[in-house]
């Protein structure tokens, strides 16, 4: 008897966000219903981030790699009884007898009608976090005609969940011994003994006005901490989504010019750390002991991989106190910053995923300032709460705990399939 067919379209083999999103949700999949479902992926890519993630010499790489099949060759054997994509929704297509729709969501205060549209083609949609299911339920878009009479209505019709990206705790623990990388060496090398960390792309848009807020970021680290006897340094593992010399250059570049806009002779050293690292570097890199706390000043997350990350292995963790990351940092053991919404900036703005009426958070100036410096003068207090948040997010936020959270969507949502059953004819006398 043949399994129901599962057909999963996603960026598994990117180096992206998007990438390790798939990758941690075709494991949980698989974990939860590779005995009963036969599970098969094609391969997207994503933007201009990398390809060729998955190796040849991993166990779960290789596995995953056996499931691909080639979508140009339309090698799909029938229509799927479960089709399940995991991108922005205004790309949602409704392949299977039961579709699903997988997104991170959005990170500012509306979305755009066309992913209200593509989740309204799907059976069900699970976005990351609980900031994203809100916008996308509140989310509201009337069409008028010329007399200004609404002729339709644009919101959600359709089921929406929160299924969390899981952190896995076999990548992302605390260790002393990982040691024997070319990160770890290069860390070395910083003379500084105290560092903050940042981990993510610098998006597109001007100072200050960026997704990531990643040039901001850097100006207050360099105005808090400038013209001091004993300074701090902030690593910065971060591009514009490519793995380039020119890459690497720009991003050099537009360091200078902030630094440059920093009045004070001594100014504390930023470095930036630039290419593809695998998980196994990047633990090394959260484990390093000159690194003391990651920072993110970020106007909006989906969700905020690195933060989560980062938190397992019971470090300080300074963040903007609003959107998807809210649902694993708290108040109590973290250094979130308040602030206020502001509308985006024009040079922020794309087309079907930032609108121009959205929203997005700016980071108060001066609890900014603060939560630098305190974190740098009061380590142990902020150490000591950060291993709690280590071990609460162990406990809630694991890849093993997505998985049942997944299993449980499933059987909640989706309907049992017809099992194909043996015929069994009468027997029948012979005639004589």
């Amino acid at each position: 008897m043949s399994k129901p067919l599962c057909i999963v379209s996603c960026p598994i083999d990117t180096y992206s966000g998007y990438g390790a999103r798939s990758r941690d949700f075709v494991k949980s999949l698989i974990k939860a219903k590779d005995k009963e479902w036969d599970i098969k992926i094609i391969a997207q890519r994503w933007g201009q981030t990398p390809w060729n993630y998955l190796k040849d010499d991993i166990k779960e790489d290789v596995d995953l790699k056996s499931r691909i099949i080639n979508a140009l060759t339309m090698s799909v054997p029938k229509q799927p009884d479960v089709w399940i994509q995991i991108t922005v929704p205004n790309e949602f297509q409704p392949v299977g007898k039961f579709n699903i729709g997988v997104t991170a969501g959005i990170e500012t205060t509306i979305c755009d009608p066309s992913w209200i549209d593509g989740c309204n083609r799907m059976n069900l949609n699970l976005v990351s976090s609980e900031h994203s299911k809100k916008v996308f339920q509140s989310s509201v878009f009337e069409q008028k005609n010329q007399a200004g009479q609404i002729v339709n209505k644009i919101e959600l019709k359709k089921p929406i969940e929160v299924l969390f990206e899981g952190a896995d705790l076999n990548k992302y623990f605390k260790s002393d011994i990982l040691t024997d990388f070319d990160v770890y060496d290069d860390l070395n090398t910083i003379k500084e003994e105290f560092c903050y960390l940042f981990v993510g792309h610098w998006l597109q848009g001007e100072y200050a006005e960026d997704r990531k807020n990643v040039g901001y970021m850097i100006k207050a680290f360099l105005e808090v901490f400038k013209n001091k006897k004993n300074k701090p340094a902030l690593i910065l593992k971060t591009s514009q989504g490519a793995a380039s010399i020119m890459d690497r250059d720009t991003i050099l570049r537009k360091i200078d010019d902030i630094r440059k806009t920093v009045a004070g002779s001594k100014l504390p050293n930023v470095y930036l750390i630039h290419g593809d690292l695998t998980d196994e570097e990047i633990n090394c890199l959260y484990n390093h002991p000159k690194v003391k706390a990651m920072v993110s000043f970020t106007k909006g997350e989906g969700f905020g991989r690195p933060l989560l990350e980062f938190s397992i292995i019971g470090k300080p963790i300074i963040a903007s106190g609003w959107s998807g990351h809210m649902d694993f940092l708290s108040p109590d053991f973290s250094g979130l910053v308040g602030g206020k919404l502001n509308k985006v900036h024009p040079s922020t703005v794309v087309q079907n995923i930032i609108l121009p009426d959205a929203q997005w958070f700016k980071p108060d100036d001066n609890q900014a300032g603060h939560a630098l410096n305190d974190v740098f003068e009061n380590y142990k207090d902020y150490a000591e709460k950060a291993k709690r948040l280590a071990y609460k997010n162990k406990q809630n936020f694991s890849l093993d705990k997505m998985t049942e959270k997944l299993d449980e969507l499933i059987k909640q949502h989706i309907p049992e399939f017809p099992k194909q059953v043996e015929l069994k004819l009468p027997k029948l006398k012979k005639v004589e």
